[in-house]
């Protein structure tokens, strides 16, 4: 990683989260608002259809009615990635080509997940897909959701694709992502908020949070900081995200907290989620009510 990272994909990029009217459907006149809210506060890069877009319950057309909406609200303003995930490879690609015809400017390829495949399953589906447009892809790895790492071999094949830039990173492991960045010169980006400090200080190009829902002012804060050379002030950032980093992704549902922290705020009209997800509880309702007042969210 060099002292200047090349970033594809922005700096401070948000997994957006879907919007849900009560009743369960596709809420595109919600996600215009938050695309353009995210916008406004900082947020140069927006991810749709990924985890935190509850992308495993949201289906075609779904999937384009949000990218045509969230593009023609602020694609001129933030560059808007498209999650083009499934543990079928037919299916990721229709995914892959239908939002290119929308409007989107890059995708996000997550290795599959349930089915285990080999680790040259994983670089055929992953090559599939990124062959199918001609989209820049971040590739995404999360073993803890996929079930599978994608090994080093296969991030020196896939670096060898001019189209795969970049790598969203929630696999917990800096000594291996730095490595990997340095060897096959892919952009490293932070894919655990809770590590954003530690990837940035090392030379990430960038953040994809789910806690930039409620404070991309303050990571974008955080990445001048850093491009700065100003440590000092990074970490104490850092510090002041703690227990909001914790109270939205500490039960692993950052998709469930980032939608009940928006409607707390006035962001989202309802918090809805799609089975097999559910609401949160009280007592991590109170918890999250008590950060966001302290930390000046709401009042």
């Amino acid at each position: 990683m060099g002292t200047t990272p090349s970033r594809t994909f922005g700096s401070v990029a948000v997994a957006m989260a879907t919007p849900f009217a009560p009743d369960g459907s596709l809420d595109t006149s919600s996600a215009r608002q938050l695309a353009a809210y995210l916008v406004d506060e900082g947020v140069d890069c927006i991810v749709l259809s990924g985890t935190t877009g509850e992308s495993p319950t949201t289906h075609q057309p779904e999937k384009d009615d949000l990218v045509r909406a969230v593009v023609a609200e602020v694609g001129g303003k933030a560059m808007i990635v498209a999650g083009a995930g499934s543990n079928d490879t037919a299916h990721a690609v229709r995914i892959a080509r239908s939002a290119e015809k929308c409007g989107a400017q890059g995708l996000l390829i997550v290795s599959p997940y349930y089915s285990k495949p080999s680790q040259e399953g994983i670089y055929q589906h992953i090559s599939a897909i990124t062959d199918s447009t001609d989209l820049p892809v971040m590739v995404y790895d999360i073993p803890g959701r996929t079930g599978v790492k994608i090994s080093d071999e296969v991030f020196d094949r896939l670096a060898d694709n001019p189209k795969i830039k970049a790598v969203k990173d929630a696999a917990a492991d800096l000594p291996r992502g730095i490595a990997t960045a340095r060897r096959t010169g892919l952009e490293y980006y932070s894919g655990d908020d809770g590590l954003n400090l530690a990837w940035m200080a090392i030379g990430g190009s960038g953040v994809v949070s789910v806690v930039g829902h409620v404070a991309a002012r303050k990571y974008r804060a955080m990445v001048e900081a850093l491009d700065a050379r100003d440590l000092e002030t990074a970490r104490k950032i850092d510090e002041e995200l703690h227990s909001l980093v914790e109270a939205i992704m500490g039960t692993g549902q950052g998709a469930v907290m980032a939608k009940e922290a928006l409607a707390m705020m006035g962001v989202l009209p309802t918090p809805t989620v799609r089975l097999p997800l559910v609401g949160a509880s009280q007592l991590e309702l109170d918890n999250l009510r008590r950060v966001l007042t302290a930390q000046g969210y709401i009042e």
